[in-house]
C-alpha cells in the first residue's frame, strides 16, 4: 500500500472514530480536523487536549466505553457486511454543498442543535447511486409527521412531479410528509434519498421498514452515524442541517407551531438556499408553522406545485412557472370596440345594428364590422332581422344532437 493510500485509510478510520467520540456537527472538532487532519485531531482529543471543557468531559466519558480506533474498525467491518460504504471529503462522491454549513450562523441560538452546525466529517451510504450525483439535482420535501390528508396529497404530488422531471427527492424518512414525498418519487420511478438520524442498518421509524428497503434498492439511505446507532431525539435536529445544505432547495409542506421541519427551512434560508412553503388552510393546526415562516422570513417563497418549485431551484430563465390563468375564451382576444358591441346585445332577444350602434356609442359602420367579426367567432347569431347572443356551447351541442343527422327524420 502506498503512502497516499495509507494516509487515506488512516484519515477514514479517524473520521469514523471522531463521529463516535463526539456528536456530528461539533465546531471545535471540525476546526481541529481542518487544522491538523483527522488522525492528529483524534490523538489530541484522546490525550485530553480538547479546546473546551465541555468537549473534554464528553470525550472522557466516551473513552470509558472503549478505544475509538477499535470501535471505528468494527464499524468499518460492519459497514462492509451491510453492503454500505463510508464517504469522506476526499471521495469523488462527496456532496460538496454540505461544506456551505461553514457559513451557517443562527442569531440568538443557545441550544446545541442550533450552535453545533459544522459540516459532516463523513457519511454512511447504503445504495448504488453515487452520493454527489444523486444530490446534484435535488430538492428536500419536509413537513409534519401528523400530516393531514391535504398535506399527504400535496407531498405525494410534489415527490412524483419532481422525480418525473429527474430531480432527486430528499427527506428524512419519517411518517407523514416525509414518507409521502419518498413514495411519490418511488411511484414515478425516480431517485429518492432518506437522510437518517441513526444507523443505515436500523432505519427509524420501524413502521417504514418496507419503504426504506425500497429506497435502498433504487435510491440512497444516508447517515452521519455508524451502523447500529440509536435514533436519539437530538440527532433528528442535528440531521436536519444536512437535508438543508445538501439539496438545491427545501419545500415545507405542513408544520405545526413547533416543528423540526421549520428548523430545516431556517437552516436552508440561512445559507441562501431557496426555502419554499406550501400554504394550507388557516383553520388547520398543521398550517401554523408554515404560515408563520412565510410571515417571518422575507426570503421564503410561497409555492403551490412542482412548476413553482422548479422555478426556484431550476436554471435561471429556463424553468419559469406559467402564470396562473383561467380557461381561454374567444372573447378574451376582442378589442375594445368589439367588446362594447358584444356587451350592447340583450341577454334575451335580438337587436338591430342601428340600436346596437347607438347603445355602444359607435358608428353603424363600426357596429356592422364588429358584429360580423363576432358572428365569425360564434359569439353572436343573426335573428329576426337583427343580432342576438349565441347560446352557450352546451346548449348548442344539445340542440345539434336532437336534430336529425341525415334529414330523413
Amino acid at each position: 500500500m502506498s503512502g497516499d493510500d495509507t494516509a487515506r485509510v488512516e484519515d477514514r478510520l479517524a473520521r469514523v472514530a471522531l463521529t463516535w467520540l463526539t456528536e456530528p456537527g461539533t465546531w471545535s472538532v471540525h476546526r481541529l480536523v481542518e487544522r491538523l487532519g483527522a488522525p492528529a485531531a483524534l490523538a489530541l482529543l484522546c490525550d485530553g487536549g480538547a479546546p473546551e471543557e465541555k468537549l473534554r468531559a464528553t470525550v472522557a466519558a466516551r473513552l470509558t466505553a472503549g478505544d475509538p480506533l477499535a470501535v471505528a474498525a468494527r464499524a468499518l467491518d460492519r459497514t462492509d457486511r451491510l453492503g454500505a460504504r463510508i464517504v469522506t471529503p476526499d471521495d469523488a462522491e462527496w456532496p460538496v454543498r454540505v461544506d456551505d454549513l461553514r457559513r451557517l450562523a443562527l442569531s440568538g441560538a443557545s441550544r446545541r442543535v442550533d450552535t453545533e452546525t459544522a459540516p459532516p466529517l463523513c457519511f454512511w451510504v447504503r445504495g448504488a447511486w453515487p452520493l454527489a450525483e444523486a444530490m446534484e439535482r435535488s430538492v428536500a420535501v419536509v413537513g409534519a409527521r401528523a400530516a393531514t390528508s391535504y398535506g399527504l396529497h400535496v407531498a405525494t404530488e410534489l415527490g412524483y412531479g419532481l422525480a418525473e422531471r429527474e430531480w432527486t427527492v430528499v427527506s428524512g424518512g419519517a411518517f407523514g410528509i416525509d414518507a409521502a414525498a419518498h413514495r411519490g418519487a418511488l411511484n414515478a420511478g425516480g431517485v429518492t434519498v432518506a437522510v437518517l438520524a441513526c444507523g443505515v442498518d436500523r432505519p427509524y421509524p420501524v413502521g417504514n421498514t418496507a419503504l426504506f428497503d425500497r429506497i435502498a434498492e433504487t435510491g440512497l439511505l444516508v447517515s452521519e452515524w455508524m451502523p447500529g446507532a440509536d435514533p436519539l431525539r437530538p440527532r433528528f435536529l442535528i440531521r436536519n442541517r444536512v437535508i438543508a445544505a445538501a439539496t438545491g432547495g427545501s419545500v415545507l409542506v405542513e408544520a405545526s407551531a413547533r416543528s423540526g421541519a421549520t428548523q430545516t427551512m431556517r437552516r436552508a434560508l440561512a445559507i441562501n438556499r431557496p426555502g419554499m412553503v406550501v400554504p394550507g388552510p388557516v383553520t388547520s393546526a398543521m398550517s401554523v408553522g408554515a404560515h408563520e415562516l412565510l410571515r417571518e422570513q422575507p426570503a421564503a417563497r410561497l409555492v403551490t406545485g412542482v412548476a413553482h418549485v422548479l422555478e426556484e431551484v431550476g436554471r435561471i430563465g429556463a424553468d419559469l412557472a406559467p402564470p396562473a390563468r383561467g380557461p381561454r375564451r374567444p372573447a378574451d382576444e376582442l378589442d375594445d370596440e368589439a367588446t362594447v358591441v358584444l356587451e350592447s346585445l340583450p341577454r334575451r332577444g335580438a337587436r338591430d345594428p342601428d340600436a346596437v350602434a347607438a347603445r355602444a356609442g359607435v358608428s353603424v359602420r363600426v357596429a356592422l364590422r364588429k358584429l360580423s367579426l363576432l358572428e365569425e367567432l360564434g359569439l353572436v347569431v343573426r335573428r329576426d332581422g337583427g343580432y342576438a347572443l349565441a347560446p352557450p356551447p352546451d346548449r348548442r351541442a344539445a340542440a345539434a344532437g336532437s336534430s336529425p343527422a341525415d334529414g330523413t327524420g
